[in-house]
């Protein structure tokens, strides 16, 4: 949020839940401490869609993985911007975004 100038409440744009999941693969039991991996998958006009990974601390295999999709919309119309999404915003998710792989199809 400190990046992207992103603050929720006052905000003129800001973010809408368009799709959530998460697939589960296994456990994390107290004491043991989360660690969380994020990055962008993909960066349009006025959304992005992020990837979440749960870590268990100094361990390699993923806990679980989620996706969510947000639509950066204007306050006012609670729509999105005809322009998109600002400038400031989009410049700090593109620090995430994580290069497409070429298709192997």
């Amino acid at each position: 949020m400190d990046h992207c100038g992103l603050h929720p409440p006052t905000s003129a744009q800001h973010p809408l839940m368009a799709h959530t999941h998460c697939d589960y693969f296994s456990a994390i039991s107290y004491p043991k401490v989360a660690e969380l991996c994020l990055r962008v998958n993909k960066l349009s006009k006025s959304s992005v869609v992020y990837e979440v990974a749960l870590f268990e601390k100094d361990v390699e295999q993923v806990k679980a993985v989620g996706e969510f999709v947000h639509v950066f919309v204007d306050r006012a119309t609670q729509r999105p911007n005809a322009n998109g999404m600002n400038s400031q915003l989009r410049h700090g998710l593109e620090k995430l975004l994580v290069a497409e792989s070429p298709s192997k199809l």
